[in-house]
């Protein structure tokens, strides 16, 4: 909340270190068996912006299956849930955006073709931003230092559920690229990362799956 995207802000120095104390997992403790969760300090509170959209995507499929809709597709922001198969019978097919645009709002580096039932999301720094002084502030940020994270462009993830591709999707984004393969290889997810220099990395499942398109934009 210290950050003011809409103004082009940079939040106080010293605030921004006194905030740092109070973020992260270890201030909450998860009681699963009495279903409750105990905040240690006042000042913490709980942000579901890392997965909330991906969680709706997911109930409205759910709605508009039990309503007796036998094929759809669910869009909330970054995040895509698929149900049944198209009426032509081909993939569901997802295009992902070129995180450095050019001219066009819709230009993409390329295509995936999304089984049914399954969910795409993507994590970038270049929905909520600003520019000042040639640098680039957006709201994907580290939990070390309460900074932009530089260390990638976007991040797309697959999965069945898209609360889950969502959350991987926004984790995945703040760890360097080589790293982020090595973890969803080792989890058997499926993605898709361009880090911080252009540089596009995929993992082995979804191959067969992605066309890429031309990327000398990224040089």
């Amino acid at each position: 909340r210290l950050w003011d995207f809409k103004n082009k802000r940079l939040p106080d120095e010293k605030e921004l270190k006194e905030k740092l104390k109070s973020v992260g997992y270890k201030n909450i403790i998860l009681d699963e068996k009495n279903r409750t969760i105990f905040i240690k300090k006042k000042d913490v509170q709980i942000d579901l912006g890392g997965i909330i959209k991906g969680y709706a995507a997911d109930k409205i499929a759910q709605l508009l299956k039990n309503s007796g809709i036998k094929a759809g597709l669910i869009a909330v922001g970054g995040d895509i849930k698929t149900f049944g198969i198209r009426p032509d019978g081909k993939p569901w097919t997802i295009g992902i955006q070129n995180p450095r645009q050019t001219s066009n709002d819709d230009e993409i580096v390329g295509i995936v073709k999304l089984d049914p039932e399954m969910a795409i999301s993507t994590s970038g720094d270049y929905e909520k931003y600003f520019l000042l002084n040639g640098k680039r502030y957006h709201h994907l940020l580290d939990t070390k230092t309460g900074y932009p994270s530089y260390k990638n462009r976007s991040v797309t993830i697959i999965s069945q559920e898209s609360a889950l591709s969502d959350a991987f999707a926004t984790a995945i984004f703040l760890i360097d690229a080589e790293k982020g393969m090595e973890i969803l290889n080792r989890l058997g997810l499926e993605g898709i990362i361009i880090d911080k220099d252009g540089k596009i990395f995929i993992t082995d499942k979804i191959k067969d799956k992605l066309s890429l398109f031309d990327l000398s934009y990224a040089n």
